[in-house]
């Protein structure tokens, strides 16, 4: 049995992954060109594959992702046709993505940015430049109540802040959360939310969901979050409203083109905070990662269900 690896990293894996199955024989790629050479005789790759690598797969029958997302999947019209299964790594990130987001919210609502860039002035910046906001009592409107969203929703909790919560999916409302809805709720969640945070897979439904008329539905003093996936905030429509001063500030783990090119004019917006897509980035996350491919190989090899299958169709 052949596993491809071609996960950023692989050495993170590859030692516990080939003490746990010595019989396996992991083949890793690190380049498109290694990954065409080595996915004819794979039966299982650990990682994701654009078109032109799954078309060459001669024996492929699962793909085990390292993340969550596989909006990479819109890209192959045949893996939907097909019976390869396709799994991903759902909740390995939530805690450590929480985390990241709730930090990127205390950033902004206690304007570390000026402070850090008074420090390495070496000035004594008081009265602060703009006032520090308590997030006690603060609604917090989720897009995207899944494994990360309900993370997030358990730690503003702690803050004290009142959640709403959204999903394309009609979900049973948790006790700590004050509302939810599904799509057509979005203008309600807008115009409640002192904080929105996108924590939703990127879909066909919520490619562009928040453009410059749902961002206007947006208090001037409340802040947007995006965490989850690139394309699903319209960044002009966002750097505009920051720029007019219609929101209070934002911050993106996530965007549209990555890496951000030098030249994008995100990179002087002002109050925007950008993070390099690494909010899922821990030693949690990737040993989470480790134990789900581990229990779903076992399972692979002994002919039984795989967890967190995805809905090929559906895209999550």
């Amino acid at each position: 049995m052949n596993v491809l690896v071609t996960t950023p990293r692989p050495e993170r894996y590859l030692p516990r992954l080939m003490e746990a199955h010595p019989t396996i024989a992991f083949v890793v790629a690190r380049t498109p060109a290694e990954v065409l050479a080595g996915v004819g005789d794979a039966e299982i790759v650990f990682g994701h594959l654009d078109r032109p690598a799954f078309l060459a797969a001669r024996r492929l029958r699962w793909i085990q992702c390292h993340g969550a997302g596989v909006e990479w999947l819109a890209q192959i019209p045949e893996a939907a046709a097909s019976d390869v299964l396709i799994t991903n790594t759902r909740g390995a990130h939530a805690a450590t993505i929480a985390e990241h987001t709730m930090g990127l919210l205390v950033a902004l609502t206690r304007d570390f940015p000026a402070l850090f860039a008074a420090q390495r002035r070496r000035v004594w910046l008081r009265p602060l430049a703009r006032p520090a906001i308590g997030l006690a009592g603060l609604t917090v409107g989720i897009i995207g109540f899944g494994q990360i969203g309900r993370a997030i929703a358990e730690r503003a909790r702690a803050f004290a802040m009142t959640i709403v919560a959204l999903d394309a999916q009609a979900i049973e409302r948790p006790d700590h959360v004050a509302a939810c809805w599904t799509l057509e709720g979005l203008p309600e969640l807008l115009r409640a939310a002192d904080v929105a945070i996108v924590a939703a897979p990127l879909t066909a439904e919520t490619r562009g969901l928040l453009g410059a008329e749902q961002l206007a539905l947006l208090k001037p003093s409340a802040y947007l979050l995006a965490i989850s996936r690139g394309g699903i905030v319209d960044e002009a429509a966002l750097a505009s409203a920051l720029r007019a001063g219609a929101l209070a500030g934002a911050a993106l783990d996530v965007q549209e083109h990555q890496p951000v090119p030098p030249d994008s004019p995100l990179w002087d917006v002002p109050n925007l905070i950008l993070t390099p897509h690494c909010s899922g980035e821990s030693a949690l996350t990737t040993a989470t990662e480790l134990a789900i491919f581990r229990d779903n190989l076992a399972r692979y090899r002994a002919g039984e269900p795989l967890h967190n299958l995805i809905d090929k169709a559906r895209g999550y």
